[in-house]
């Protein structure tokens, strides 16, 4: 198998190429991008003897990383850019045929109906690589959907699992940042420290798995071992298990149908000694809900979420804006958006006006 890594450097794309290590020769790298970490995209060229490098920061990068990801020798590209930026080369492999092993939430959050559609006309292949979608990939294997009552996604409530809204009013964002179970890039951590991670995989899920928002939930499970939950229409539910190691999803996306031997350490269930599970605290932790609320919307809403969101967070990790501000900057954004159908043509216009919108809401504050 031949692949190409989207963001090569960050956490994803780096335990990615601990499963081409792995792989004994069987995956190979024909290309790796990164935004702008040149030294380490060389070194990872070098390793693994890349033909082609991207380097995104660069002008005419788009261009290239649409052809690459197009090439007739490419079976699979792992998408593991983060944001909005990962929706054009995503739509071209799929337009190619290719399968996705999608890392990026963004791309079927912000136009998830475009890029399914695109999909089943090109016969591709979108096998989601977060770690509660590709759990839920997995347990639904071999049961009709009929059969499915809901899907529960969980996530670990983040750093202030169990805090006030009070309390969260000064936290810095060295506090945001430490996460209790998973190493991830710094705007997918902020995300989780806000749970707009589990808002955004809620509209992800939507796509993903074809179903109406109704028959899909979310629960707090501090422990990070069941990624993912189904339950059926008999009353029976089906968990999937896994230590907190993207290694897994990754490995599964690459290999599936197969699997890889000893991808991932197998869990010690003597050494385990309790699951625990939550509701979302939506009184404290407003992101979730304003993510729920724009898929029920519709149109355009969840473009704007994502860009309102993608703003404020990068505004909050240079100390522009205080925590509590990000959910109060992408609401004041939502609020004054457009109501309309979204397609290819305006996609773009409403994530750069939902950018703008949010800037100016930054700056009057």
């Amino acid at each position: 198998m031949n692949i190409v890594i989207l963001g090569s450097t960050g956490s994803i794309g780096e335990s990615t190429l601990e499963v081409v290590r792995k792989s004994q020769g069987k995956i190979k790298v024909t290309a790796l991008c990164a935004h702008s970490n040149l030294e380490k995209l060389n070194k990872q060229a070098e390793e693994f003897n890349v033909k082609h490098v991207v380097l995104t920061s660069k002008a005419d990068s788009i261009k290239k990383l649409n052809e690459i990801v197009c090439l007739p020798e490419v079976d699979a590209v792992v998408v593991a850019i983060v944001g909005f930026a990962a929706v054009l080369p995503t739509l071209a492999a799929l337009k190619a045929g290719k399968r996705v092993a999608l890392a990026n939430k963004e791309a079927l959050v912000t136009c998830g109906e475009i890029l399914t559609k695109v999909a089943a006309q090109a016969n591709a292949q979108i096998i989601p690589v977060d770690s509660e979608h590709n759990a839920l990939f997995q347990a639904l294997l071999g049961h009709p959907k009929e059969n499915v009552k809901k899907l529960w996604l969980t996530g670990s409530g983040g750093p202030f699992r169990g805090k006030t809204k009070a309390e969260l009013k000064d936290v810095s964002v060295a506090q945001a940042l430490k996460h209790p179970n998973w190493k991830m890039g710094a705007k997918i951590t902020i995300d989780s420290a806000t749970l707009m991670n589990k808002g955004l995989e809620f509209i992800e899920a939507r796509w993903v798995f074809n179903l109406d928002p109704e028959r899909i939930d979310v629960l707090i499970h501090p422990q990070s071992i069941i990624h993912g939950l189904v339950e059926f229409i008999d009353g029976c539910q089906l968990a999937h298990m896994s230590q907190p190691d993207m290694k897994a999803a990754i490995s599964f996306a690459l290999y599936y149908p197969k699997r890889q031997n000893n991808a991932v350490e197998p869990i010690d269930l003597v050494k385990l000694k309790k699951l625990e599970f939550e509701a979302v605290d939506t009184n404290t932790f407003k992101c979730f809900e304003l993510a729920k609320a724009s898929l029920k919307t519709g149109g355009v809403a969840p473009t704007v979420l994502n860009a309102a969101n993608e703003i404020a967070v990068d505004a909050f990790l240079k100390e522009k804006i205080s925590f509590l501000a990000i959910p109060e900057l992408i609401n004041s954004t939502l609020s004054r958006a457009p109501h309309q159908a979204l397609d290819l043509d305006n996609l773009f216009e409403i994530d750069q006006w939902s950018r703008q919108k949010t800037l100016e809401n930054i700056s009057s504050l």
